[in-house]
C-alpha cells in the first residue's frame, strides 16, 4: 500500500488525504498542526469520542453541526448543559445521536475545567505528551504517550479516551507528527511543532 500519492497539484500527500477534498484540507491545513487554544483541543476530544465506530469523514462533514449544537465548544457552556440540552441534541439530525457520547462531552467539559484550573490551560496538560521522533515507517494506532494520557484522563474522570482515541487526538494535535517522510507538509508541521512546543 502506496503511503502517499501524488495529487494533480504535484503535491505529495498521506495517502489517506489524498481524497475527497475535505480529507484534503483537512490533511493539508490542520492534521499535525499545534493547536493551543482550549476550545479547539476540547473539540477534538469530543469529535474523537463521537467518531468511534465511524469514520472520520463522516465527523468532519458533520462537524459545522456539531460546533453549532455545542456552543463552539465552549467548554464553560458545555458543561453547563443538563437533561434539557442532552434531550435537545438527540433530537438534532445533524450530529451523532448517542446519549451515552453526549453525555460524555458534557462529563468532559466538567473535567476539562477542573484540568484547566490544575494546570492553567488544557495545551500546558496536554503538551506533557508531546513526542519528537523521524517520520513513521509504519503509523501505530496507540503508543506508550496515548496509553498514559488515556490512563491518566480516565483517572482524572474522563469518558470515551482511550489509547487509540487517545492517539489520534495527539496526531491531529500536533503532539505527534505522523505525516510520513515524503508528504510535502511534514516539515512545516515539524517546524510549527518545534516552534510551539518549545516555546512551553
Amino acid at each position: 500500500m502506496h503511503r502517499t500519492i501524488r495529487g494533480e497539484d504535484g503535491h505529495e500527500r498521506c495517502a489517506w488525504g489524498a481524497e475527497p477534498a475535505l480529507y484534503r484540507d483537512y490533511h493539508d491545513t490542520e492534521w499535525g498542526f499545534p493547536v493551543t487554544e482550549d476550545h479547539r483541543l476540547f473539540e477534538k476530544l469530543c469529535l474523537e469520542g463521537f467518531q468511534a465506530g465511524l469514520s472520520w469523514l463522516t465527523i468532519l462533514r458533520k462537524r459545522p453541526a456539531f460546533r453549532e449544537a455545542f456552543a463552539g465548544f465552549d467548554l464553560d457552556e458545555v458543561a453547563r448543559f443538563d437533561d434539557a440540552d442532552v434531550a435537545r441534541l438527540l433530537d438534532d439530525a445533524g450530529i451523532v445521536r448517542h446519549e451515552g457520547k453526549i453525555r460524555s462531552a458534557i462529563n468532559n467539559a466538567a473535567r476539562a475545567q477542573e484540568l484547566r484550573a490544575e494546570t492553567g490551560s488544557l495545551f500546558t496538560y496536554f503538551s506533557r505528551f508531546a513526542e519528537f521522533r523521524g517520520p513513521p515507517e509504519v503509523v501505530p494506532a496507540t503508543t506508550a504517550g496515548s496509553i498514559a494520557l488515556a490512563s491518566d484522563l480516565k483517572r482524572r474522570g474522563w469518558t470515551f479516551v482511550g489509547p487509540t482515541t487517545a492517539y489520534a487526538f495527539m496526531q491531529a494535535m500536533g503532539l505527534v507528527n505522523d505525516h510520513h517522510a515524503d508528504c510535502w507538509v511534514r516539515d512545516e508541521v515539524e517546524q510549527r511543532r518545534r516552534e510551539v512546543l518549545d516555546s512551553r
